[in-house]
């Protein structure tokens, strides 16, 4: 990646990270509207109906799902509280659907950010609706502060729920050792490379040396026949992996962003592949956005032409 690149990033991550101009954003009745259609080439929608509907088709087409209410950071009790029970109802919804689905979320999102303890009681809330619909939670990762909470919290869910999974960033320094303590657990582990900004100290930059830890962690789970989400775009690693006899595994599942490389999961979905489809909705988009420009900069192109000529059909046509 250029320096260009490089400080372009890191602008972008800083900016999402700003609530003064998120909140500037949500009440501005120009930029609102203007921004919201460029996330819409990434966000299904903000409610949960066109989620669905969207889930639906889909799955038709022989995709599995990972519906996500997007949000991060509740500070309050009630919002927290409101936030968990989009998710039951949305898991309500879904079950109408079919099975093997997934729901994800941030814990931050239902309450990490206002009590760990809140966090783990909502989470058990949503992992047992989750059980008796036959769907699995897959828990996100945040900023690395935030890891060994999110982790004490997952450790101690699994112990009453197995149909909970944990995802792990390959570019920071202690994955390695997490793997090494989560492999014994029955929960999915979702490999991706990680789109928070960290310290050198924390976290490695993208590199050829992320791509070979990537393959590794990969690797170590398909050995342990351990399910694994290998969730990235990034073809070459993609092809890297294919090479190496990784994706046939019944436990293995590839998993891509709504809205990014449609072309090729659909291509290795045709190969028989257990193909996954990431597909975030909810008013709480900016984050999002800001996210997946600052990890790939020429989604910066693909948002500005969604503002400026909206895609003539829906995004899920292309899958």
């Amino acid at each position: 990646m250029t320096n260009d690149k490089v400080q372009f990033t890191r602008a972008l991550k800083t900016i999402a990270r700003n609530e003064q101009m998120k909140s500037y954003i949500q009440q501005s009745n120009e930029l609102y509207p203007l921004l919201l259609k460029a996330a819409k080439r990434f966000v299904i929608g903000e409610h949960r109906q066109e989620a669905i509907a969207a889930a639906k088709e889909l799955i038709t087409k022989g995709y599995l799902i990972s519906l996500d209410y997007i949000g991060e950071n509740t500070i309050d009790l009630k919002e927290c509280q409101k936030e968990k029970n989009e998710y039951l109802h949305l898991m309500e919804e879904m079950s109408s659907l079919s099975m093997q689905q997934t729901v994800s979320l941030d814990l931050s999102h239902i309450g990490l950010s206002f009590d760990a303890e809140t966090a783990h009681l909502h989470l058990l809330e949503i992992a047992k609706a989750a059980k008796l619909n036959k769907m699995t939670v897959m828990i996100g990762m945040e900023e690395s502060s935030k890891t060994d909470e999110i982790l004490t919290i997952y450790k101690k869910a699994t112990s009453q729920y197995d149909n909970i999974g944990i995802t792990i960033q390959t570019h920071l320094l202690r994955s390695n050792n997490d793997i090494q303590n989560l492999v014994h657990l029955p929960g999915r582990i979702r490999i991706v490379k990680g789109a928070y900004q960290e310290s050198s100290k924390d976290a490695i930059p993208r590199s050829n040396e992320l791509s070979n830890r990537y393959l590794h962690f990969v690797e170590q789970l398909i050995e342990a026949n351990h399910p694994v989400s290998v969730a990235t775009h990034d073809e070459t690693l993609i092809k890297e992996m294919e090479q190496r006899g990784y994706f046939p595994h019944q436990n293995l599942e590839i998993e891509m962003l709504y809205g990014i490389r449609p072309d090729l999961l659909k291509a290795l979905k045709g190969k028989g592949y257990n193909c996954k489809i990431y597909l975030p909705y909810g008013k709480d988009w900016y984050l999002y956005l800001c996210h997946r420009i600052a990890e790939h900069p020429e989604n910066l192109y693909r948002a500005i032409t969604e503002i400026i000529v909206p895609a003539l059909t829906e995004r899920s046509k292309a899958y």
